[in-house]
């Protein structure tokens, strides 16, 4: 298996808009990150977990040629916002893009790409193929072209949002709450990429403390930080800080979990 981060950055990535913070001038090409989002890959098939507002992009810089479906976490925008970039992938495959999401993500997505779900679907409209994730799925997982994957709630704020796992891989975003159950779904994982937001507390999101408790209690041999906000600091001087096996993630990084 491998895992591209494509993202992993915060809503606002970074740099910020307008920031003349010192990560928000960093020369460093590891501070410079698109909205969150993973690639998977198994054998052949290519799965990407969110298309947020930098998908295009993202796409381009990795090369990514081939892509087989699209899992979604949750329905906010830095998440879904550019779905509408499946076009590409519809043109070069003949075929609607398969989507596996939760109700409140396809209502998010009828309503801000509803040209996508019209009685005229041709030209240059977008062509998805949503599969629904419901109880049945939060309980015996669903299989995409043979790659298993298993649902992982989590609570961001008063929303529930769906981490996932592929074999012994996990990734969890926007997260400040882990439920028993969630964490005994974890067991045995080795590589987990989770969000830490910055240092200080948030009302949504996991401070740098309490991700590394949960990565402590997780157990897995390696664990990436993403959904990393300018807040955090410099990724250098951040992964000084962190312990054996605990690694600052940033576009591009490629992590091969065989």
């Amino acid at each position: 298996m491998k895992i591209t981060l494509l993202g992993t950055g915060t809503s606002q990535g970074v740099p910020v808009i307008a920031c003349k913070c010192d990560v928000c001038r960093s020369s460093d090409p590891k501070d410079k990150r698109l909205r969150s989002s993973i690639l998977v890959q198994v054998n052949d098939i290519c799965v990407v977990v969110d298309t947020g507002p930098d998908f295009r992009m993202q796409m381009l810089r990795n090369d990514v040629n081939h892509l087989d479906a699209i899992v979604y976490t949750h329905e906010h925008k830095d998440h879904v916002a550019g779905m509408d970039d499946v076009r590409a992938f519809n043109q070069k495959h003949s075929k609607a893009m398969p989507i596996w999401a939760n109700k409140a993500v396809e209502r998010a997505l009828r309503r801000d790409f509803f040209y996508a779900f019209g009685e005229n679907t041709h030209g240059g409209l977008p062509q998805i193929d949503i599969h629904r994730l419901g109880e049945h799925e939060l309980i015996n997982g669903f299989e995409i072209q043979g790659m298993k994957w298993t649902i992982l709630p989590v609570m961001h704020g008063r929303m529930e949002v769906y981490g996932f796992r592929v074999g012994d891989f996990a990734y969890i975003t926007d997260v400040n709450l882990i439920s028993d159950e969630t964490f005994a779904k974890l067991t045995g994982t080795k590589v987990l990429v989770i969000s830490a937001l910055r240092k200080t507390h948030h009302p949504s999101h996991y401070s740098l403390d309490q991700v590394l408790d949960v990565i402590e209690r997780v157990g897995s041999e390696s664990a990436y930080l993403t959904h990393l906000s300018h807040l955090i600091g410099r990724h250098e001087d951040l992964q000084a800080q962190l312990p054996q096996g605990v690694f600052v993630g940033w576009d591009g990084c490629v992590i091969q979990n065989n």
